[in-house]
């Protein structure tokens, strides 16, 4: 007998080599219904996986991304199957078929060039497959026998793959009636638990992710347990092509992307306003929680990157350029000039925290390939803050840092959850002061009450850090807000403060941002609002829409006092009918639209139609304006 703990802390016993399935069913069929695959030890594993020794037991469900992984895995065999059956054996050459988050993809090698048409079909061999409740069944063979196989049905890619693989290995199989291929899994216990697909489209891809390699095909495409959850996934990837910020920056007039600088955005009058809009709202809440800003130039010496780590760490992504014969670097980040600037006069325990804030422009190298409107672009302006602080006032100042996270993010209806990065690979510092530092975050996140996961291996090369990752209207979520706790920078810039005792100490650094990049979280804020932005920020607040000509200087009367009141507002006297320009206004998704005629005219109302309603209502003019004042001040 083995003795298996299972999530809630209970021990059972069960026979050697009983698979986790049987073991489920032994004490709950319809948990046994729903899992897809078993986590045992912290290892996702097939369900059939025998039980040869005590561990403990977890088991994923669809709620569970290691369920859902399984699943869309299991998915991406199916696919390669039935490419199989439809186009032969021998006509097609597989390379690699992942789940990938919301979906799974193959890349396979064939002469033919497959379109919608190809798609469709495949599509329904799948379903096909699905219906016929394939066993997937896992086996092992030796690493010569796995090569001998693949290399008589022709599938070079995979004896490529097990080539690669310690010349000791065993290699793993999966089985599906007629089809075999070459995986780690884990699998689903049959095709039949695959209930939704949708194949989606077909890209290329380079074998091996090089551009030396020959292109293959790659097929996307989706799976869940449910029809009625593949549906609700379609329409929102719909809801998320109408409101691409890419496409509405065009339509609005917001900014615009040019060969002659990929990656470059650039700016028009109304998106500047929305910019401007934003920097102001950042100045207001940063100068009530007691934040300085500065200015650091965006290009400084190569010596100064070189002492902050930037010059070994993070050089690949830098763009460089010489000044007077010297190397000077375009920052990347902001951090070593208000390192600088901290340096610049001596400090006392009394001044900490000291809290600084930059808007500062910095430049990254991307891939061309990796480029995509704003939300990944080579120059950005980082909302950054850099804070020093004494070791004991950590916890209190990431509780301070949040509470303003939560102002901010909640104004534009913005949830979030938080992510805990860890010591990565490329790192400065020792396992001491990483330890410590991670220790801190995770307190202080335990103790404000906060549900986090971790991604270890993912912090900055010189610190642990805090990810805050907003969701939006239509459930995306979005990585912005970051705190960074640096015990590294402070020693290689010999930063001091001057203690209580009246010695040196060495003052801990927390690198921060609340918006992440103002172009990027412009871009979120487009597609979380589609284009339809609240009052506050609406480049244009209100159009008004004299009926007649007769009615013109009434609409300029109207505009004048509400412009000298720092509204923004425009009047379209087009010799247009008043539908044509409504309908206009409305595709614009201006915030209100006043109507004015004879009847306005002679009340010295404004009949009101506010974006997305059908029916209009009338209002004394100074009312209305009022209204509008208001729900600016309450940025409602």
């Amino acid at each position: 007998m083995v003795k298996i703990t299972l999530k809630d802390g209970s021990i059972r016993e069960v026979e050697n080599g009983t698979t986790a399935l049987a073991f489920l069913k032994s004490f709950s069929n319809s948990l046994a219904k729903k899992a897809l695959s078993a986590k045992i030890d912290g290892v996702n594993s097939d369900l059939m996986t025998p039980l040869t020794k005590d561990c403990a037991v977890e088991f994923m469900t669809f709620d569970d991304a290691d369920g859902r992984w399984a699943l869309r895995h299991s998915a991406s065999h199916v696919l390669a199957q039935a490419i199989k059956r439809i186009y032969g054996e021998k006509n097609v050459q597989l390379a690699i078929g992942p789940a990938i988050e919301n979906g799974f993809y193959y890349d396979i090698d064939m002469k033919k060039q497959l379109g919608q048409a190809d798609l469709d079909k495949i599509q329904k061999e799948m379903e096909k497959i699905v219906k016929e409740n394939l066993p997937i069944v896992r086996s092992e063979v030796q690493r010569a026998d796995a090569i001998k196989m693949f290399e008589e049905k022709g599938e070079i890619y995979k004896v490529m793959l097990i080539k690669d693989l310690p010349e000791d290995a065993l290699i793993t199989l999966y089985t599906q009636g007629e089809f075999t291929d070459l995986c780690a899994g884990p699998h689903l216990v049959s095709t039949g638990k695959i209930k939704a697909i949708k194949l989606q489209n077909i890209t290329g891809a380079y074998w091996r992710g090089d551009a030396k390699n020959k292109m293959l095909q790659r097929i996307y495409g989706t799976a869940f347990e449910k029809k009625a959850d593949l549906d609700a996934y379609l329409h929102m990837l719909e809801e998320a092509a109408k409101r691409d910020h890419r496409k509405l920056g065009r339509e609005l007039d917001l900014f615009s992307l040019h060969e002659e600088g990929p990656g470059f955005p650039f700016f028009h009058p109304n998106g500047m306003i929305i910019r401007n809009e934003l920097i102001s709202y950042w100045r207001a809440v940063h100068r009530r929680y007691g934040y300085q800003e500065i200015q650091t130039p965006i290009i400084l010496n190569r010596r100064l990157w070189e002492q902050s780590g930037h010059w070994e760490h993070y050089k690949e992504n830098m763009y460089f350029t010489k000044i007077d014969g010297e190397d000077y670097a375009i920052k990347p980040m902001n951090c070593p000039g208000g390192i600088l600037i901290y340096k610049t006069q001596p400090h006392s325990y009394r001044e900490l925290p000291l809290r600084t804030a930059e808007l500062g422009l910095v430049h990254r190298h991307e891939l061309s390939g990796a480029l995509h409107g704003l939300m990944r672009v080579r120059n950005f302006t980082q909302d950054d803050a850099h804070i020093f602080m004494l070791p004991s006032q950590i916890e209190e100042e990431i509780q301070h840092i949040i509470d303003l996270f939560d102002e901010v993010y909640s104004t534009f209806g913005l949830s979030y959850h938080a992510e805990l990065s860890t010591r990565p690979k490329n790192s400065m510092g020792t396992d001491e002061v990483w330890e410590k530092s991670t220790a801190a975050l995770k307190s202080a996140l335990e103790h404000r009450g906060l549900d986090y996961a971790v991604n270890e291996g993912d912090g900055a090369f010189y610190g642990p850090k805090i990810d805050f990752h907003l969701t939006d209207s239509l459930g995306r979520t979005w990585q912005c807000g970051t705190i960074q706790l640096d015990m590294l920078m402070p020693e290689k810039f010999e930063m001091t403060y001057t203690g209580e005792d009246g010695q040196k100490h060495r003052p801990v650094m927390v690198h921060r941002v609340v918006y992440g990049s103002i172009e990027r979280f412009i871009g979120i804020l487009i597609e979380h609002y589609a284009g339809a932005f609240p009052v506050w920020l609406a480049p244009i607040q209100v159009k008004i829409l004299p009926i007649t000509e007769k009615h013109a200087d009434y609409a300029y009367a109207l505009k004048k006092k509400m412009f000298d009141l720092g509204l923004r507002v425009e009047v379209d006297n087009r010799n247009e009918k008043v539908g044509y320009r409504m309908r206009e206004s409305q595709v614009k998704k201006i915030p209100y639209i006043l109507l004015v005629g004879d009847k306005e005219l002679a009340d010295n109302n404004v009949s009101v139609r506010k974006h997305g309603e059908q029916s209009t209502k009338t209002m004394q003019a100074d009312e209305f304006i009022k209204m509008l004042q208001k729900q600016i001040k309450e940025k409602a």
